[in-house]
């Protein structure tokens, strides 16, 4: 017999991330699920006790401070141990992310167990979905929030190597050029990029110049000068406020990096560009519609 004390949740599938089910069971000798199938992916992690866990044709013996991923519509079996039955939490989860997450993890059919210390943090993350049960908009967002970090603390202690999408070398670079297009604004460094995709600098460097022929720092560099380009084509923003922009603390260092990029100072780009790209002439054309604007706008009010 299992006391189980669990609770079920109506989430609009199209999210990107959901709780289905959470749950928390004390089992008894030989107490079994399956085999049978699930619509959706299940995370149980073993508070204490042991038993085994099938799946994909295989069968893992599993014990306190391990985990085991079921995956949708695939056949599943678990039964707790004779002598030491075991207690654990689950997850059920879904979502348009859930499966690219399970995958950045380093889970799959074929490597559906993992390891993790954290049990006090992983029970305390479930017990608090279980406390906010109800289907108000605050525990809604509050249990899938719990659900992100329930994911967070399995990432930072699993003993398996996370995947990357792709599974190459090139997926590095990718989600390094990612990264890069989303955070040249701020004043990032090789390091960070290097930490982010969770590889050291000098990897990194070896596979921007495998793929791309240049560096991660020129890859930053020039993707910034791009930008600043285009804002100093398309924009009447000064050439410091284009320098924050783009990441650039020091304008000084923007002009000179734009220098070595482009032949020319920022300034001299700008007054070299044929006026219909002038930022100023699309400031006077802006000026002008909003003068026409005002001007029918007081016609309509015109009472003859």
């Amino acid at each position: 017999m299992e006391k189980a004390y669990k609770l079920l949740f109506n989430t609009e599938e199209s999210d990107d991330l959901y709780v289905y089910c959470c749950g928390l069971s004390q089992t008894e000798a030989h107490h079994s699920f399956g085999p049978a199938l699930k619509p959706h992916f299940m995370i149980h992690y073993i508070m204490s006790g042991k038993g085994s866990f099938t799946i994909g044709g295989n069968t893992y013996p599993l014990k306190e401070g391990y985990g085991f991923l079921i995956v949708p519509d695939e056949l599943a079996y678990y039964v707790a141990d004779e002598e030491n039955p075991w207690t654990y939490v689950w997850i059920g989860f879904g979502g348009k992310r859930a499966e690219k997450i399970v995958s950045q993890l380093g889970l799959s059919l074929q490597q559906p167990v993992f390891k993790s210390d954290k049990s006090e943090t992983i029970y305390n993350l479930v017990k608090d979905m279980m406390e906010h049960n109800t289907f108000s908009v605050e525990d809604d967002l509050r249990r899938n929030g719990l659900l992100s970090m329930f994911l967070s603390v399995i990432a930072s202690g699993l003993s398996v190597t996370p995947k990357s999408d792709s599974g190459t070398d090139n997926d590095y670079v990718t989600r390094a050029q990612a990264f890069v297009r989303s955070n040249y604004c701020n004043p990032i460094k090789v390091t960070d990029i290097a930490d982010y995709v969770c590889i050291n600098r000098s990897y990194l460097y070896t596979l921007f110049q495998n793929s791309l022929g240049i560096s991660p720092q020129q890859y930053l560099a020039s993707y910034r000068i791009a930008k600043a380009t285009e804002l100093l084509q398309l924009t009447a923003l000064s050439v410091e406020s284009v320098a924050i922009s783009c990441g650039y603390s020091d304008p000084l260092v923007f002009s000179k990096a734009f220098r070595q990029e482009k032949g020319v100072s920022p300034s001299k780009f700008r007054k070299s560009l044929p006026k219909s790209d002038n930022a100023i002439s699309s400031k006077e054309h802006l000026k002008q519609v909003e003068q026409l604007i005002e001007a029918r706008h007081m016609e309509s009010n015109d009472p003859n």
